[in-house]
């Protein structure tokens, strides 16, 4: 330090340089602090970020999951069809599981049993005609013990022009399926018999839908209810998307799936939808080519 006239001391220009140094030194420090300071709280708001869009990931996928696995799956048709036996009576099963696939009824075999399936959509008119053909004597066959008779509604001719009717009408017969399965049978010949027209009808309404339900002696607040909002159009349409894609079921002419698909005893009816004495030739035919061979399932699981 350098004297002065009063006996102070002046800092000489060393110190000068050496507290320079020494404040110089300590910003750099405080700098040093404060970035790493900013950096932490930077990687803190990103770690919490990134947490926040997994939670966020993970309940759309738990949402998105729970509600594929809350598909709602009327009762009485385990198989994704109604089963109807003697006297056209339901067979009555539990609802398809949550999240799991329909179980194929297994038959059996005892040489004078016909098992009638079909594959139906009721836009459908060869399904139509094939139900107004067949439908009184397939009746018969339940009343007397000698037929059973799987009935599978889904929806392949949905548009917007029929307000995508199919699959309101499949899932309208799943509600009774579901309530009144013992009158499934009425319902389903009621359908056809008020059949709207598949190139210029809107499709029968929700309502009108109801009306023929009552007149075929089905009517619930229950059954109102499930029609009108299409609890089962989701059911309906896993159905479809498995008939679809189901080889089994695939018409061996043509290569692909339509409908009406009709099965007796796990053989396929290729014949005319409008000659009923031919689908009886064929049932008869099929009961006596199955023979008594124990059970069967038809179609097999996949």
């Amino acid at each position: 330090m350098a004297a002065t006239g009063r006996g102070a001391t002046t800092p000489t220009k060393n110190d000068r340089r050496a507290e320079a140094r020494e404040t110089a030194r300590k910003i750099r420090e405080e700098a040093a602090k404060k970035a790493k300071r900013r950096k932490i709280i930077v990687q803190s708001s990103v770690i919490v970020g990134i947490i926040a869009v997994l939670t966020i990931v993970g309940v759309v996928i738990f949402t998105s999951v729970s509600a594929s696995d809350s598909v709602a799956n009327p009762k009485n048709m385990l198989s994704g069809g109604i089963l109807l036996s003697q006297s056209d009576k339901a067979v009555t099963t539990p609802a398809i599981a949550q999240g799991a696939k329909p179980t194929p009824t297994k038959q059996t075999l005892d040489g004078k049993t016909a098992h009638i399936q079909i594959w139906l959509d009721y836009q459908c008119p060869y399904c139509d005609q094939f139900e107004t053909t067949n439908s009184d004597q397939m009746k018969k066959w339940m009343s007397d013990g000698s037929a059973t008779l799987e009935i599978h509604p889904i929806a392949i001719l949905d548009s917007s022009t029929n307000n995508q009717y199919s699959t309101r009408a499949a899932a309208a017969a799943s509600c009774v399926a579901d309530y009144d399965p013992d009158k499934f049978f009425d319902v389903n010949s009621a359908l056809f018999a008020n059949q709207p027209d598949e190139q210029t009808g809107s499709g029968l309404t929700n309502a009108k839908m109801l009306e023929l339900f009552k007149s075929a002696g089905v009517s619930s607040s229950a059954i109102t209810k499930c029609v009108n909002d299409q609890t089962f159009a989701k059911f309906v349409a896993n159905r479809t998307n498995e008939a679809v894609s189901n080889s089994q079921l695939k018409n061996p002419q043509t290569g692909s799936f339509g409908t009406p698909t009709v099965f007796v005893n796990g053989q396929r009816y290729q014949g005319g939808f409008t000659d009923a004495n031919q689908f009886a030739a064929f049932v008869q035919a099929s009961v006596k080519d199955a023979g008594s061979s124990g059970t069967y399932t038809f179609p097999k699981a996949s």
